[in-house]
């Protein structure tokens, strides 16, 4: 079963990175299965009280998150996710969680600062095939532009680390 759960939080964070990158849109079912999927998780490894912990960590994160929502800091598929992916690392968790994502959206932030500088020149999308071609090139005219970043992948990232963090998973 912990196998299980592990491989379906994968896939909504898979999921979640691609619909963000793509579209900038992370449908519902990420979030929703990856905070079923942590919730499960914490439950078969600490009993309810874990459980009960990780959702209160959740909950908290959520309401700071929507402030930001609020103020047009995030979106608010990255709300959702970012408070999905505290019951999946727990309350012990979480400080990885936000560290890893704040070091990973710092680097995804990189190419998006060089690329709006004047004159600064984007590589073509090379031989990437179909959809990810198609993606690649909607992601270039999204950084001429100075479109948002897709801070989904930021998230994902944060929670894989939170789950190599000691003592969030066995």
């Amino acid at each position: 079963m912990h196998h299980l759960l592990v491989l379906a939080a994968c896939v909504a964070l898979a999921l979640a990175c691609w619909a963000d990158l793509a579209a900038r849109l992370i449908p519902d079912r990420a979030p929703a299965t990856l905070a079923a999927a942590g919730a499960g998780l914490q439950a078969l490894q600490g009993g309810a009280g874990a459980a009960a912990l990780a959702l209160l960590a959740a909950l908290l994160l959520l309401a700071l998150a929507a402030g930001a929502w609020r103020r047009g800091l995030m979106g608010g598929g990255d709300v959702k996710l970012l408070a999905g992916a505290a019951l999946l690392a727990g309350w012990q968790g979480v400080p990885a969680l936000l560290l890893g994502t704040a070091v990973l959206g710092g680097l995804l932030a990189l190419p998006y600062l060089l690329a709006r500088r004047p004159g600064a020149a984007l590589p073509p999308a090379g031989r990437a095939a179909g959809r990810l071609r198609r993606v690649l090139r909607a992601e270039a005219r999204r950084l001429r532009r100075g479109g948002p970043l897709p801070y989904g992948l930021a998230i994902a990232g944060g929670a894989a680390l939170s789950l190599a963090t000691p003592g969030v998973l066995p």
